[in-house]
């Protein structure tokens, strides 16, 4: 412990993984303000150099392609994973998003003797919250649910590999999280930014189109700027090697409190909730949003690119509450918070700043 602490402000190399995610890309911001870090951001699509951060191109889902892609860092220090694939059912998932962690960590493990931590993004799917009602709010010593599911499946994996290695580990479990990245198919904030959006430029009201019991049900979100901030704090302070920790912004609020006040964001009523699917409804809005590139003048992102319509569906279907106890990051350490409402209206200002929405 105290050799760790002498070297707090030793250089530090990341290998964040699932670089052009929201959580990925937001880690990778915060981790540019610490002097202290060197940053290598690996993804399918790689990225644009700068003197802080070298990006990888890889497919990690491939055993030979991670190997020789990730086969020359032996400086890295700590790995960030918070890669994704996304599969038809719950069952599908495991295969890839356990595959993508092993290929990771067997590249690295071997050929980068400095390694001392590896991070684990994970989620509320550790409670069995994508399934229907779980006991709220959700603690981390709290009992598992019957497989499959993947969160689990890969933790099991850092538990089995760690004793006798190098290594601790820890895992983040945030909710809902929303800040920016485009191109990404799990960011809330911007699924209700295009729907406002659009719902503007057809002259309606903004109406919450989830299930008639999720507007009225707790919920909670996390910021991606302070899961950043919470990932790497549990990555550095030695008293939480190899422990679990629920992230979350620290309050809790209802749609049917903060719907009206999103509207009134965009300049526009709201109306009373409507149940439909997002993604039924707006499939054939292309051609509109296209068009309100042009007139707008907007950053040109393919529609593809900024909606998401399927991920709003899920999770304004929770007509459960959805939150989970916090506290346990609080007694470890870290005791950072923000306030929702200002999130959200924070993301939206940035969005039009952006020249993503009008």
């Amino acid at each position: 412990m105290s050799m760790n602490h002498k070297n707090k402000h030793a250089r530090k190399t990341a290998l964040v993984v699932g670089a052009n995610g929201v959580i990925g890309r937001n880690l990778i911001d915060y981790l540019a303000t610490l002097p202290e870090w060197d940053i290598v951001g690996v993804s399918r699509r790689g990225g644009e150099n700068n003197d802080r951060i070298r990006y990888v191109a890889a497919d990690l889902l491939d055993e030979a392609d991670t190997r020789e892609k990730l086969g020359g860092l032996k400086d890295i220090t700590h790995i960030f994973y918070a890669a994704y694939q996304d599969r038809p059912t719950w069952a599908e998932l495991v295969q890839p998003n356990l595959a993508m962690l092993v290929h990771t960590v067997d590249a690295v493990e071997p050929i980068a003797p400095g390694l001392r931590h590896i991070s684990l993004m994970q989620g509320y799917k550790v409670y069995g919250a994508h399934l229907g009602p779980f006991k709220t709010p959700a603690r981390e010593t709290d009992a598992g649910h019957m497989p499959p599911e993947f969160n689990v499946d890969q933790q099991q994996f850092l538990e089995r590999r760690q004793p006798g290695s190098t290594w601790t580990w820890s895992a983040l479990r945030p909710s809902v999280v929303a800040g920016y990245a485009t191109g990404n198919p799990m960011n809330l904030a911007m699924v209700i930014a295009i729907y406002a959006a659009i719902s503007k430029e057809l002259g309606l009201p903004l109406r919450f189109p989830g299930k008639p019991g999720a507007y009225n049900s707790l919920l909670e979100m996390t910021d991606a700027g302070l899961l950043a901030r919470a990932t790497v704090w549990a990555a550095t302070d030695p008293r939480c090697a190899n422990q679990a920790f629920n992230i979350a912004n620290g309050d809790l609020f209802r749609w049917s409190e903060l719907w009206p006040k999103i509207a009134a964001n965009f300049g526009l009523e709201s109306a009373p909730p409507l149940q439909m699917s997002l993604e039924t409804v707006m499939a054939d809005k292309a051609p509109l949003w296209d068009g309100m590139v042009k007139k707008y003048g907007l950053a040109p992102n393919s529609y593809d690119e900024v909606s998401s319509w399927r991920f709003g569906d899920f999770v304004f279907s929770w007509d459960y509450d959805f939150f989970a106890d916090g506290t346990k990051a609080r007694r470890f350490g870290f005791h950072e918070f923000i306030d929702t409402e200002e999130m959200f209206m924070g993301i939206f200002e940035d969005l039009r700043l952006r020249k993503v929405i009008p």
